[in-house]
């Protein structure tokens, strides 16, 4: 909603930059999917080896 405002203000004031980040934006938006697909990744990668260093941690926290 925030973004649609901003973009009606942008129009408001200059709108043939408005029209242009209306044409780039999903352009934009198809360029970074692939970054964020390996940032959703890395980040599990990480909590999976997180988990696996505790892991003896938790068995020993339980056991005692």
């Amino acid at each position: 909603m925030a973004k649609f405002l901003l973009w009606c203000i942008l129009l408001a004031l200059c709108w043939p930059l408005a029209l242009v980040a209306l044409v780039l934006y999903p352009i934009v938006w198809l360029f970074l999917l692939p970054f964020r697909i390996v940032g959703i990744a890395v980040g599990s990668v990480l909590v999976l080896v997180w988990a696996l260093v505790m892991l003896p941690a938790r068995v020993l926290e339980k056991v005692v």
